[in-house]
């Protein structure tokens, strides 16, 4: 895990940061380098910015209920980048959703309520896989 770097983002119009802010905190305190770009990103700034700090996960923190169309995208700039960088999506994700997002590449999913443990396991897993 030393040296491994996690860009955080809220993407869209969500403006709420409270969350985003302590899986930051979660991630530093697991010996993650975190990058967080600050609110109403769009999925081009995530991936350029994802490309630009080298980092070795992305995680998106979604509470507008548009997850199913900006995350993907945020997948899909990225590759267009020539980089697969693998996704967690955390926040309001019905479970009615979720094999759409695995299917559109999103590696992760976690729903409120997720422990610091798992945050952590869902981006080392993610990073690994």
């Amino acid at each position: 895990m030393a040296g491994e770097r996690v860009l955080v983002a809220k993407v869209g119009l969500d403006g709420h940061d409270r969350g985003v802010k302590v899986v930051a905190r979660i991630l530093r305190d697991a010996g993650y380098e975190v990058i967080y770009t600050g609110l109403f990103q769009t999925p081009d700034t995530v991936a350029a910015a994802a490309v630009d700090e080298d980092v070795d996960a992305i995680g998106l923190s979604m509470l507008s209920g548009a997850h199913m169309t900006l995350a993907p995208l945020v997948v899909q700039k990225v590759r267009e980048r020539g980089v697969d960088i693998p996704v967690v999506v955390g926040g309001i994700v019905p479970d009615h959703d979720v094999d759409e997002l695995a299917a559109a590449g999103i590696s992760k999913i976690l729903t409120p309520g997720a422990s610091a443990a798992e945050v952590v396991e869902a981006i080392r897993s993610a990073i690994e896989d």
